[in-house]
């Protein structure tokens, strides 16, 4: 492991701290000032920034905890004991002129990785999936083949190894080839068919599941992959009481073009040369209180970003969760799919 993948200048920007995390794919980076260690920030700190402040141009110092935990050298011998002690993803450990030697990461040694969140799992599955035509002329989308295995069993994966075991999958275009598909491999999961014998919509296929879900639930698309703690998604969704959390990546595109932007007279009022666009995007995964299903009309087609727009203006408690770019991988379209299939051979 190199030590400097984890170090960030103080007056780095919240966005580099974001794509340096992504990079090492690791929760926490070590703050320097000088090259020397002074502070400690974490992907849960620049979400509660972005939540709290709504700003997305800040310097990692704005951000992070000036009174990190670290040991000494002659402690590493009980860094175990030391991460239980400080609830801590990761423990740097420093030299006594505090230069960071090593870090050793709670993951690393096998501590408290046992995931239990063991709550049903609704895949919207029965979209046509014109994006990606020819390949859905012959397969339904949830089938595509992402390396070895369908995109729809990298998603189940995902969500059995945090141990969730029970999927409903709503499934209409070649249904039959998705239920023969999972009715003849091996799994230690559940899988519940819910005929959508018409289209619905993403929002409108959760009426066929009145009655049959009573505890809270994660929604997902059929086509999308979110590398990110699902725990934490829930335990932050449950803090805030929310009816309906909403997964959203930060997007970053920049123009690479002078934009110029004009007055009612037809004048240049100002020009901003290759400015960058800041943005939350709607990933397709949510959490959900059961309450939002029983309150759906049966068989009326709407889409979800809808239902969940009908509860903020009623004033219900809608949130978001953020989350970085690189931790969304989306098959919706040709170019996107093979990137997914990209990273996951490169992950295996």
């Amino acid at each position: 492991m190199n030590v400097q993948e984890f170090l960030i200048d103080e007056n780095a920007t919240m966005l580099e701290a974001m794509a340096q995390l992504d990079e090492v794919a690791k929760k926490n980076l070590f703050v320097v000032r000088d090259n020397k260690f002074v502070a400690v920030i974490t992907d849960g700190d620049i979400r509660r920034w972005i939540l709290k402040k709504g700003n997305l141009v800040a310097k990692v110092k704005d951000i992070a905890n000036y009174n990190p935990k670290y040991i000494y050298i002659k402690d590493e011998v009980d860094s175990r004991k030391y991460l239980k002690k400080y609830k801590v993803d990761a423990l740097p450990i420093v030299d006594d002129n505090k230069n960071i030697v090593s870090i050793v990461f709670w993951n690393d040694e096998k501590i408290g990785l046992e995931h239990k969140l063991n709550i049903p799992v609704v895949i919207m599955a029965g979209g046509k999936g014109t994006r990606l035509y020819p390949y859905t002329k012959i397969l339904p989308k949830p089938l595509i083949p992402i390396g070895e295995i369908p995109i729809v069993e990298h998603i189940i994966n995902k969500f059995n190894s945090y141990g969730m075991n029970n999927f409903y999958l709503i499934v209409n275009h070649k249904k039959n080839m998705i239920k023969a598909y999972f009715n003849e491999i091996n799994k230690n999961y559940n899988v519940n068919y819910i005929d959508e014998d018409i289209p619905l919509g993403t929002g409108g296929g959760l009426s066929l599941l009145k009655g049959k879900i009573n505890s809270t639930f994660i929604l997902s698309n059929c086509d999308i992959l979110i590398e990110e703690n699902y725990e934490t998604i829930y335990n932050y969704h449950k803090e805030k009481n929310n009816l309906i959390t909403m997964v959203c990546s930060l997007k970053n595109i920049k123009i690479p073009y002078g934009v110029v932007e004009i007055n009612e007279n037809g004048e240049i009022d100002n020009i901003k040369e290759k400015p960058e666009i800041l943005f939350f995007t709607n990933t397709g995964m949510y959490i959900v209180e059961p309450r939002v299903i029983e309150e759906l009309e049966q068989n009326k087609s709407i889409g979800f970003p809808d239902v969940v727009d009908k509860y903020r203006k009623q004033g219900e408690r809608i949130g978001i969760f953020p989350i970085g770019e690189k931790n969304w991988m989306d098959m919706g379209q040709f170019d996107e799919m093979e990137k997914m299939r990209k990273r996951l051979e490169d992950n295996e």
